[in-house]
């Protein structure tokens, strides 16, 4: 593989590898607050059906 082919294979790869991984850790925090905040409704609702 001459060196000239090597770098539009990194720019059509590299560049969307590199997007994907950023959009993917962003979108796990976010999963992870989301997920967070799901458990802390479910024990506000269990404790609120306690109460009546």
């Amino acid at each position: 593989m001459e060196q000239l082919d090597l770098i539009p294979l990194i720019g059509n790869l590299g560049f969307p590898i590199f997007v994907s991984w950023y959009l993917l850790t962003r979108v796990e925090s976010k999963m992870e607050a989301l997920t967070s905040s799901i458990a802390d409704m479910t024990q506000a609702i269990h404790g609120w059906q306690k109460e009546t």
